[in-house]
């Protein structure tokens, strides 16, 4: 299946369920493993504005930031990233994200 046969599954799925965050989140690895990384950025960013954080847009949107050349803000999204994380317990995914941090820094 190609890439933009998936990512138009995805996009057709997420409009009858937009809130589902796997889905969106699969549409946001989708732009970023096609190098659309300022569209994967703004997917990534619904899944971190939603009232129920999803833990790994925040590491993903700080890796496709760091390749758009925006480090300040990624350094911003594994800050909160880390917070959200640590708050559901997800001390794995805050230590990767703390692990990138520091290699920003």
């Amino acid at each position: 299946m190609s890439e933009t046969s998936r990512r138009q599954k995805l996009e057709a799925m997420l409009a009858g369920d937009a809130g589902d965050p796997f889905l969106r989140y699969g549409l946001a690895m989708e732009y970023a493993s096609g190098g659309d990384h300022e569209a994967a950025v703004q997917q990534f960013r619904v899944l971190m504005q939603s009232p129920k954080k999803y833990v790994p847009a925040y590491l993903m949107a700080a890796q496709s930031l760091q390749k758009l050349g925006r480090t300040p803000e990624a350094i911003a999204a594994l800050k909160e990233g880390i917070v959200v994380a640590k708050k559901q317990g997800d001390l794995h995914a805050a230590g990767e994200m703390e692990g990138m941090l520091d290699s920003l820094e």
